[in-house]
């Protein structure tokens, strides 16, 4: 073979090398794009389901019964849950944790958490869990990641009245914290991020 046409194959195995590269990294960047819709998509899912569960948990709690059948408000969050396509095994768990059933025998328990945000806001967290120990790891990290700390008892909560409103009990803060634009968005960002934990039922904040 002439220099000539070592010189002409060589540089078509050149460019064959060079396009299989491009179609490697192009299919392998597809595939990160599809793997990171479809993770933006279960999570957008998951807190879907979340907050389903709190509703079902609470229309138990409030109507004093899991039959959708005496209990209309639980009628039309259970279709709610199926038009969601939540799993049967989430809407039972949220059914018994209404009724105060735990997993395996365990107690549910209302717990309630004190804490401090960004700007110095005051915020009561209301649970309802069957894992104390889970539900506190679980609290304590998201208000580690987002500007937040738990405190001790009794270290928010008199910045709050508890009151009557439309047949359920809330925390009302006493006096509003005015907080910078940068301050009322890490606090938005620590109270979503505490809303995601499976067993809260409520965050109320000082905040104005």
């Amino acid at each position: 073979m002439s220099s000539q046409c070592q010189h002409e194959v060589r540089g078509i195995l050149w460019i064959q090398v060079i396009v299989a590269r491009r179609m490697h990294m192009s299919g392998h960047s597809k595939w990160n794009n599809i793997k990171n819709r479809k993770g933006a998509m279960d999570a957008k899912k998951g807190k879907v389901f979340s907050e389903i569960g709190k509703l079902i948990r609470i229309a138990v709690k409030e109507g004093a019964s899991d039959d959708p059948a005496s209990n209309p408000r639980l009628r039309l969050i259970l279709d709610k849950a199926r038009a969601a396509n939540m799993p049967k095994d989430n809407i039972q768990r949220a059914l018994d944790k209404g009724m105060g059933r735990g997993a395996e025998g365990r107690v549910v328990q209302e717990i309630l958490y004190e804490a401090f945000g960004p700007g110095g806001v005051a915020l009561i967290i209301e649970t309802v869990t069957d894992n104390p120990n889970k539900m506190s790891s679980e609290i304590k990290f998201a208000l580690s990641r987002n500007g937040g700390s738990l405190s001790g008892p009794n270290a928010a909560q008199f910045l709050f009245t508890k009151e009557n409103i439309d047949g359920s009990l809330q925390f009302i803060p006493n006096m509003i914290l005015p907080l910078s634009e940068e301050d009322a968005q890490a606090l938005e960002s620590l109270v979503d991020a505490i809303k995601e934990v499976e067993d809260v039922e409520a965050v109320y904040t000082t905040a104005g």
